[in-house]
């Protein structure tokens, strides 16, 4: 089993794309604010990360002003 994958069929899903957009930033000035590069960046936003720092992560919404359960949901396998 993957990861990201939990055992009740649902995989963790990470809504950047729609949290920047609702904020009207890019992923590139996000980089900037976080301190991390684009591409880690990009690797979490396409749902390909297999582990996060909690200090990445808490940069992050801290950045986006959410909560970390508005960044990273559950969500169906499929």
């Amino acid at each position: 089993m993957a990861p990201a994958e939990i055992e009740d069929g649902t995989d963790v899903h990470c809504r950047l794309d729609e949290l920047l957009e609702e904020r009207g930033l890019t992923l590139t000035r996000l980089a900037e604010i976080v301190g991390v590069t684009v591409v880690n960046l990009s690797v979490l936003k396409n749902d390909r990360a297999r582990a996060i720092r909690f200090s990445t992560l808490q940069a992050i919404c801290r950045a986006l002003d959410c909560e970390i359960g508005e960044l990273l949901v559950l969500r169906p396998r499929g």
